[in-house]
């Protein structure tokens, strides 16, 4: 009886993490273990928001969880440099602004800035706006979205999506090496996202 009761305890605390884990929009896939990198091992996380589907790269962690995010993802520093990060941002249809109000924010972020490179493409039939900014970082954060100290050499590479349910926004920032050192990664990120409900290919 003794040994029942502590195997039905474990398995409500098992469901109780796996509900948490689809409540916040991440699904992870063949998972042997959490940062696992062994032989055979495989880390296939997924998110979800307004309507899509995305796969986190391989080389890259779940951040904890953050105010207003769908997902918060860490990105592997450079050699001598610091890690990165990647928020993704769904406010709910018709929210947060337009496209061109929150590219110009993004910019507005930087002191100093290099002249954004921007472009449009299509990925899984939905419009994608891309921008790419150097300078010194603002970083901001919060409810009024105050400065938390002034970041110099920080580059930020944001995607915001056209979803079926609204804007998804992908804002990864961090130090020049590390921003240009994670760009195929990046690049697989926005590459993998489907409409929700999609087979992928």
């Amino acid at each position: 009886m003794k040994r029942f009761a502590v195997l039905s305890a474990g398995l409500l605390l098992l469901t109780s993490v796996v509900s948490a884990a689809v409540a916040a929009g991440e699904r992870r896939v063949g998972v042997p273990g959490r940062g696992s990198r062994g032989p055979g091992a495989e880390q296939t996380v997924e998110g979800s928001a307004g309507g899509i589907r995305w796969t986190m790269p391989a080389s890259w962690q779940v951040g904890p969880p953050q105010p207003m995010r769908a997902a918060t993802y860490t990105i592997p520093a450079a050699a001598g440099s610091e890690a990165g990060s990647c928020g993704v941002f769904y406010f709910g249809k018709n929210q947060g602004g337009t496209v061109d109000d929150n590219l110009t924010r993004w910019v507005g972020q930087f002191e100093g800035a290099t002249a954004p490179t921007k472009a449009e493409r299509t990925i899984a039939g939905l419009k994608v706006h891309t921008i790419s900014v150097s300078g010194t970082y603002l970083a901001p954060s919060g409810p009024s979205m105050q400065s938390q100290g002034k970041k110099p050499g920080w580059t930020l590479s944001g995607a915001i999506v056209e979803a079926p349910e609204g804007l998804v926004f992908f804002k990864a920032v961090g130090p020049t090496p590390t921003m240009q050192k994670a760009q195929a990664d990046i690049e697989a990120l926005l590459k993998s996202i489907v409409k929700a409900g999609a087979t992928k290919a």
